[in-house]
């Protein structure tokens, strides 16, 4: 009895260290990511706000609150949220459902995309990508020797599909994309078979091309559009492209200093959201960039080397889900940004403007830092 009674208290305790070089990087990137956001909005929020400190003030404010719910969720036993999986799951999907049937929430937006709660906005997308990585980690884990079994596979790109699926109606092609990936990345890291990669990876980039080419996702042919050419439509659609490349380029080796960009004087539209990179390009310059590149890579590189020393295959492949999602998510915007890929609205983690997002990014850390704290308590 004293046996079992001692493995109860040892399964129940919680109190391992947390990953010191994962949790530094994360506060290192997050004040860097304030202080050009700052930098990047307050022409913006005093021309359109009448207060420069309109944006700085509220992200602020949900940074110092998703830190402490980071450092909230790293106390607790990750293995916790498996038990909430499908309910995760049932929610982020009827709240997909939800948006699809409502009017536009957000004034002059064309596209579903937010819930307006009072003064809070949210993406449910934001859900959806935590729900995938949580549902996945834990059906794998439970039905690893059936990943080899077609049913089962079949059942999981199901899952996959219908989340996707209600994600690209928004219309939301840079969310589509990113809650794909990570199914994927999961089902491989689970152990797909080689085959069922090759096949879906050639089904994935026809599907993708046939609902472009179709006008199916109209908006996406005009974007690629103007990828390929925004000067085009150089005050109209491309205009955004344009703007951010010429802030890239002047920002040079050494960048014009911080506070110092031109640019985000109402010329990169909405400097503080998806384009904010091109401002850290500006002010920062190469070198700062790069920075901030190696900084995101130091991130994912810690994430991973958590992932590999968690004690078992739940853990794992939530510590890959989760920093999967915002290697992948930044390595977009950047590439959007350099317009290296077409525009498709994707934020930078910790860099651009959204409370909620930040707080649930924030919370996924700590979940990573959970599989950390309980990784080192197995060792001891």
């Amino acid at each position: 009895m004293a046996g079992i009674k001692k493995k109860a208290d040892e399964k129940t305790k919680f109190s391992g260290k947390i990953d010191i070089t994962f949790l530094s990087l994360i506060l290192i990137i997050q004040t860097i990511g304030l202080v050009m956001l700052f930098s990047a909005s307050y022409a913006y929020s005093l021309e359109y706000y009448d207060n420069s400190y309109r944006f700085i003030v509220r992200q602020a404010l949900f940074a110092l609150g998703g830190v402490l719910v980071m450092l909230g969720v790293s106390r607790i036993d990750y293995h916790f949220w498996r038990k909430f999986a499908w309910i995760v799951f049932a929610v982020s999907t009827s709240l997909l459902v939800v948006l699809l049937i409502l009017p536009p929430m957000v004034s002059g937006m064309d596209v579903k995309r937010w819930i307006v709660l009072g003064p809070i906005n949210f993406q449910p997308s934001e859900v959806a990508k935590f729900s995938i990585v949580l549902l996945f980690s834990s059906l794998i884990a439970g039905n690893y020797k059936q990943m080899k079994e077609f049913k089962f596979i079949a059942f999981l790109v199901g899952i996959l599909g219908v989340t996707c699926g209600l994600v690209v109606l928004e219309p939301h092609l840079s969310a589509t994309i990113l809650i794909f990936l990570i199914g994927i990345v999961l089902l491989i890291v689970g152990g797909l078979p080689k085959r069922y990669i090759i096949g879906g990876g050639v089904l994935g980039v026809l599907g993708v091309v046939g609902l472009i080419v179709s006008g199916a996702i109209s908006y996406g042919s005009d974007r690629i559009t103007y990828w390929l050419d925004p000067w085009a439509d150089a005050t109209g659609k491309g205009f955004q492209t344009i703007q951010s490349l010429l802030a890239i380029g002047s920002g040079g080796i050494l960048g014009r200093g911080i506070g110092q960009s031109r640019q985000k004087y109402l010329w990169v539209p909405e400097p503080h959201n998806d384009f904010i990179f091109s401002i850290v390009c500006e002010e920062l310059g190469l070198i700062g960039a790069v920075i901030i590149i190696i900084l995101f890579c130091l991130l994912i590189w810690r994430g991973f080397t958590i992932a590999m020393h968690a004690p078992d295959k739940f853990g794992s492949l939530l510590a890959i889900g989760l920093t999967f999602q915002v290697g992948l998510q930044a390595l977009l915007n950047i590439w959007v940004v350099t317009n290296t890929i077409p525009n498709t609205g994707i934020s930078l983690p910790f860099f651009s403007y959204g409370g909620t997002s930040l707080v649930i990014l924030l919370a996924e850390m700590g979940i990573v830092l959970s599989v950390s704290r309980k990784s080192n308590i197995e060792k001891t």
